[in-house]
């Protein structure tokens, strides 16, 4: 059954996509009684809608992902060399083929509904299958009539773009350590037989039945050997790696005590005298395997070991001989000349040699204000281009770029003590203080009654084995890694989880973090402006992809534009200009619009000039997030607090007041 919902309005009463659930600026987009923020919502609706699969919207409300910045038509063109295309197949023959992409926008059970029916779309796909966790999609595809650059961009019109880089082209994915898991099922299946053939021994058996009792017992050391001889290994191997290197591991101890319970059992054993501890050593070693395992799986899903190339496209267009190419970038050499689209990210430093465009660096710095590069300018690795096309000079290759620089800097690589695990760092005293122990408790009972000494002896090596202090380090912070990725804060690894407590210095960055990065505080300085003036400034600025019109656009969103402009004109870098009926509108910097520059300018601003006259300006600011205040006065009660920023100190008097007089604060 086919569910129908109306329009919805937010709080303030402003339309929302019946699609992504965006505000709906402009009216003009409307199919079968519904709004679209958007062309692009309202045609993955129309594509939904004409393949009887609007059950979409039934799951969840307004589950999709706003299209207002769709990818261009040779997004995926680099899809149709077959040496790139075939990095993301596992499998292909004559009929069929299998392909894997990452999309990273599935998150609710609408995303699962739709991606698992795109077959009932493009006719070429034979099945699709979700994995929810990994934010994966494994499509099967004819052959014959479809190709992996096909289905990556049914995808991508469909609101799921697939994440391709250059990173997981060329890395193996954290395997599953096999082995482990072996050990820890041989482990597992003695302990738990041990233990069933151990409870004779607790009950207590009949004097009779010694013979079913020593028959327990021997079955037990046979289950023992395959705990001592395989699952023991990892504590081993690193006991002696780290003697080698004339350091006391945490598994020396561990493995010292292990043996000694073993022999400590079979003298029972073979002479006769007890049942032994073969319950227990083995239950130790499963308990420490099982933590291991499940710190493992944690790594492994958080996978965070990524570098530069994670961030970069696969390929980008080259033009040579006048042609333009799709070519991988290890293969782009110093000389060639690169085409970059709009949204796209430059992989290399070079000159630009065609073309403007504003480049959002906020990568790269954090800052999220874009500068504007015209021909002839500089531009460097990780910057996003917003746009038209532009062409760039390579002046270095893409692994000798400012980026790779700044990613590869030793100085935030560098480990010493202090990234040691307290665990570690304590477990070379533990281990002397236990022989310590030891032999003063064998000197004391050769003293005493030397009948008693190797029981003491044996007894203070079991019981000191370190294994409580392991099993809570393990279990612990692979616990508290998964907890706290799910509530969206990753940490590198599990050692973060220790250096969080030894924190007493607090530094914030501004942009991006204590600012909402795209949303941006707006501030009319002016004549007052007539809501038909603002309608004229909304539709000269719906008409723009730069960020700040894009702002303007925000800011205007309770009203709709007059209607579209007779005469449009973009000068990247510098402004608008628009007819809009008998209005000339201006819309930019204070020297595009009076030909000098502004001594008073402070910040970003926009001038706006109706007619000839000069109406007033718009003034950019960046906008806190809403609860930062009250997490600066929480932080202040333990911590000292600093503040660095790289934007101009136009900010400095609302800063002081949120971080108070003894904070440093310190810009550009």
């Amino acid at each position: 059954m086919r569910i129908q919902r109306r329009d919805k309005k937010a709080a303030d009463g402003q339309l929302l996509c019946y699609h992504c659930g965006e505000p709906c600026t402009d009216p003009a987009f409307q199919f079968d009684e519904k709004s679209f923020c958007c062309d692009g919502c309202r045609l993955v609706y129309s594509i939904l809608n004409n393949n009887q699969l609007c059950d979409y919207y039934a799951f969840n409300e307004r589950p999709g992902q706003s299209q207002l910045h769709k990818p261009g038509p040779d997004k995926f063109s680099f899809l149709d060399n077959e040496q790139i295309a075939a990095r993301l197949i596992p499998y292909k023959d004559e009929s069929h083929t299998h392909v894997l992409f990452n999309i990273p926008q599935i998150h609710c059970s609408s995303c699962l509904f739709l991606l698992e029916k795109l077959y009932k779309i493009e006719h070429s796909v034979i099945s699709s299958t979700v994995n929810f966790e990994r934010r994966e999609v494994s499509v099967i595809f004819n052959s014959r009539t479809g190709s992996v650059r096909k289905i990556a961009e049914l995808l991508a019109s469909l609101g799921y773009e697939p994440y391709i880089s250059l990173n997981d082209l060329n890395k193996q994915k954290p395997a599953e350590n096999k082995m482990l898991i072996y050990q820890l099922g041989v482990a597992g299946f003695c302990f738990a037989n041990i233990m069933m053939m151990s409870f004779p021994e607790y009950f207590g058996i009949d004097s009779g039945e010694s013979g079913l009792q020593a028959v327990f017992r021997w079955f037990n050391f046979v289950l023992a050997l395959p705990v001592l001889l395989f699952s023991s290994l990892p504590f081993f191997n690193s006991s002696i790696k780290s003697l080698k290197h004339r350091y006391l591991h945490i598994d020396a101890p561990i493995a010292l005590a292990i043996v000694i319970t073993f022999i400590r059992s079979c003298y029972e054993l073979f002479t006769n005298t007890g049942a032994g501890y073969f319950d227990s050593m083995s239950g130790i070693v499963f308990f420490m395997l099982a933590g291991r395992a499940i710190q493992d799986k944690t790594y492994r899903q958080l996978s965070f070991d990524r570098d530069y190339a994670s961030y970069f496209p696969i390929a980008v267009t080259v033009v040579r001989n006048g042609e333009e190419i799709p070519l991988m970038l290890p293969e782009i050499k110093t000389g060639d000349t690169i085409v970059i689209h709009n949204e796209e990210l430059i992989p290399a430093d070079g000159l630009m040699t065609r073309g403007s465009a504003a480049i959002d660096y906020s990568f790269v710095t954090g800052e999220n204000i874009p500068v504007i590069r015209t021909t002839g300018d500089l531009v460097y690795a990780g910057g996003k281009v917003s746009g038209s096309r532009i062409e760039i000079l390579v002046m270095k290759e893409v692994a000798q770029s400012y980026l790779t620089d700044l990613w590869s800097r030793k100085e935030l690589k560098q480990t010493g003590e202090k990234g040691r695990s307290f665990v570690h760092r304590i477990s070379k005293w533990f281990t002397w203080i236990v022989l310590l122990t030891a032999t003063v408790t064998a000197v004391y009972w050769s003293l005493a009654d030397s009948t008693r000494i190797w029981p003491a002896v044996t007894s203070v090596f079991i019981i000191a084995c370190p294994c409580a202090l392991l099993l809570s380090n393990s279990f612990t912070n692979g616990n508290m890694l998964r907890i706290l990725s799910r509530n969206g804060f990753y940490l590198r690894n599990a050692q973060t989880i220790e250096n969080i407590g030894r924190i007493n210095h607090i530094v914030f960055d501004k942009t991006g973090t204590l600012t909402a990065i795209g949303d941006m505080k707006i501030e009319y300085a002016g004549e007052i402006l007539s809501d038909a003036e603002k309608k004229l400034i909304l539709g000269i600025c719906s008409n723009s992809s730069h960020p700040l019109s894009r702002a303007l656009c925000e800011y205007f969103r309770d009203l709709s534009p007059e209607k579209t402009p007779d005469d449009f004109q973009e000068f990247t870098g510098e402004g608008l200009y628009a007819i809009l009926g008998k209005n000339c509108i201006r819309i930019g910097s204070y020297s595009f619009i009076s030909g000098k520059k502004d001594p008073l300018q402070k910040g970003t601003e926009v001038v706006i000039e109706i007619n000839g006259i000069i109406k007033g300006k718009f003034l950019f600011s960046n906008k806190y997030r809403s609860q930062i205040g009250s997490l600066i006065r929480h932080l202040q009660k333990r911590f000292v607090l600093s503040l660095i920023s790289g934007d101009d100190s136009a900010e400095r008097n609302p800063l002081r007041q949120l971080f108070g007089q003894k904070a440093a604060i310190l810009f550009q």
